[in-house]
């Protein structure tokens, strides 16, 4: 184990001080956005402007790497995102924080990706499901670190903007000193929605309508928080439990989902995620103890549906094209956080805090309705087509590399050239 982890050392630590920063940044935003005022649109627009720039690092990062390599392409993202952070510190209003969370959007996929190329290019056949095992419970630490750290300071002046900009660029340094060879060229992902759809419709409509639930959910779940009035320490673990209930509950529905028709398994973890949203709804509990208690089994279903999507659509899938695949469900995904959380917003803003949740529930509820019509029109795949369930990172933090990292040596397939094309029948 530790031969194969002291190569990778560097690019897993710069992953997790990425991460740890990120979670800084995803976190101190909404809750000191909330303090100034913000209305809850412009606090929504917040996740459209991440969404937009996260989908267009996954679209453009691989052109610039082609360009001008990978350790200068991470250093810009690195340093782009601190210059960010910090302009959001220096200038507080909602019309220049919108704009400068896309730059980050845009920088934290472009970094992501480059590490996770890195990573899967040092994996081989027999190490990848270690590797991408201890990146993504890597991730899940640094990231909550990141989000809990905001509980032991002043989230009302400079403090959390500067350690964020700091981890940023403190983030560049081992990729920068580190004497591994550059990877492989960064995978490149065409959004083939024809394809997609033919391929598996319950997987394209299930996933954007996940990303339309979990980006609302990621984006203004502390601005719930404040608006109902827990304590920034509670905001804190509002933001974090559901991320690692989501990481758990994939062990088990992992393990359901390969012995049963997915499509019912994603049924299910909608419908309990509806209960979980109508809990919040109607009861609209005030207490810490229960708002926790809520929000983790809401997350251990929320972040649970996007591997058993992924899983589900490439039970159909030709052989070899399991990253095309999930590179483009990313996508789509990264269109309904687009739309999430701006829909969130603007109900949030009309009604009260409780209309996050009846945004998500008109998502699950779509999800359920539309799961139920396609297992009415469409068989299960055989047992014996069927993929193994791949645990996943949360869907917000995926890049396309996510899926190369964590696919068999069969799989790591490039999404163009030769090889793709005989894989789509096109060669």
């Amino acid at each position: 184990m530790i031969r194969h982890l002291l190569p990778i050392t560097a690019l897993l630590t710069g992953s997790a001080l990425l991460l740890f920063a990120g979670g800084i940044n995803g976190l101190i935003l909404p809750v000191r956005g909330a303090q100034e005022g913000f209305s809850d649109t412009a606090l929504g627009l917040l996740g459209t402007g991440w969404a937009i720039g996260y989908v267009a690092g996954c679209v453009l990062v691989p052109r610039l790497v082609g360009a001008v390599g990978h350790i200068r392409t991470f250093g810009v993202m690195c340093a782009l995102a601190a210059i960010a952070i910090l302009s959001q510190a220096l200038v507080v209003t909602d019309w220049a924080w919108i704009p400068t969370r896309a730059v980050s959007g845009f920088c934290f996929a472009g970094a992501a990706m480059i590490v996770e190329s890195w990573l899967s290019d040092r994996a081989d056949a027999r190490t990848r499901g270690t590797i991408f095992g201890i990146y993504t419970m890597v991730n899940l630490a640094a990231a909550t670190a990141g989000q809990l750290v905001i509980s032991l300071g002043d989230t009302t002046g400079f403090l959390f903007f500067a350690l964020g900009a700091m981890v940023y660029c403190l983030a560049l340094v081992p990729t920068a000193l580190s004497t591994s060879a550059a990877p492989a060229p960064l995978t490149e992902v065409r959004l083939n929605l024809p394809a997609l759809w033919r391929n598996s419709p319950v997987a394209v409509g299930a996933v954007l309508l996940v990303g339309v639930s979990n980006g609302a959910f990621g984006t203004l779940a502390a601005v719930y928080g404040e608006r109902i009035g827990l304590p920034i320490a509670t905001i804190a673990l509002f933001a974090s439990i559901p991320i690692l209930a989501g990481a758990l509950a994939q062990l088990p529905v992992g393990w359901i989902s390969d012995r049963t028709d997915r499509r019912w398994v994603l049924v299910g973890i909608a419908g309990v995620a509806l209960l979980a949203d109508l809990a919040f709804v109607i009861a609209a509990p005030a207490g810490d103890t229960a708002n926790l208690v809520l929000v983790g089994l809401l997350g251990a279903a929320i972040f649970s549906m996007y591997p058993v999507i992924i899983a589900h659509a490439n039970d159909h899938a030709p052989p070899g094209t399991a990253i095309q695949v999930s590179g483009g469900l990313l996508l789509v995904f990264g269109m309904g956080a687009i739309l999430g959380p701006l829909a969130a917003g603007a109900v949030m803003q009309g009604i009260g805090p409780e209309g996050l949740f009846l945004t998500m529930v008109a998502a699950h509820l779509a999800i359920i309705g539309f799961a139920v019509w396609r297992i009415l029109q469409r068989a299960a795949p055989p047992e014996a087509d069927k993929v193994a369930f791949q645990i996943s990172v949360p869907a917000r933090s995926a890049t396309p590399e996510t899926a190369a990292l964590g696919a068999g040596e069969e799989e790591a397939l490039p999404f163009d050239g030769p090889e793709a094309d005989a894989a789509e029948g096109r060669g």
